[in-house]
């Protein structure tokens, strides 16, 4: 293998709804600026980047005098895309991750493939409407919009926990975790990790 080049995505996309600026490093150390005007998303976004140790910016003007949907949607949109330019061409990843990641009395694991073809499992039963200003019908649209742009296989679980705010941060975690492992280049692997030659 070669000595790589960083492997960065950038992402702008504007709608009448929202204006979504998205940088991420794959190789970075975990770095962060994430301001999409709504809080609690914010730390989420923090926490993803820091436990990714991916450098990632955010912005996001969105119409939040209406509702935060547009906002989280379009910013899984575009960091979903993001990611997937970063990707390249994919060689010599090890494709696949997985991480449990426990916050408290929650648990949260995820197993992701970066296999080009997109598909989605989440598994968690919230026990409140929202966590701060983000509701929590929205997590699960966040990582919908992400692995469909990322062109992932993504199966999210919260095994077990009781507290919102414990079960959304397991998840971020354990997706973070789950995504440096399937990033992670092996340059004693395979240069393309799949049987049909290109993922």
């Amino acid at each position: 293998m070669t000595d790589p080049v960083e492997r960065i995505g950038m992402r702008h996309r504007t709608t009448r709804e929202t204006d979504v600026s998205v940088r991420i490093n794959l190789d970075g150390n975990g770095q962060y600026s994430n301001a999409t005007g709504i809080g609690f998303f914010d730390h989420m976004l923090d926490l993803f980047a820091k436990h990714g140790r991916f450098d990632l910016e955010v912005t996001c003007k969105g119409d939040l005098h209406i509702d935060e949907h547009h906002s989280v949607e379009d910013i899984g949109i575009t960091l979903g895309q993001a990611l997937h330019q970063a990707l390249g061409d994919k060689h010599y990843i090890n494709r696949y991750g997985s991480a449990y990641v426990p916050m408290d009395e929650s648990l949260a694991r995820t197993v992701v493939d970066l296999s080009g073809r997109f598909a989605l499992y989440f598994d968690c039963t919230f026990q409140r409407d929202r966590v701060g200003d983000l509701p929590t019908e929205l997590v699960r649209h966040f990582w919908y919009s992400f692995a469909e742009h990322a062109a992932c296989t993504l199966h999210i679980s919260v095994l077990y926990g009781t507290n919102a705010h414990h079960q959304v941060e397991a998840i971020f975690k354990s997706a973070a975790r789950a995504l440096r492992a399937a990033v992670r280049r092996d340059p004693s692997g395979a240069r393309v990790p799949s049987t049909k030659g290109v993922i």
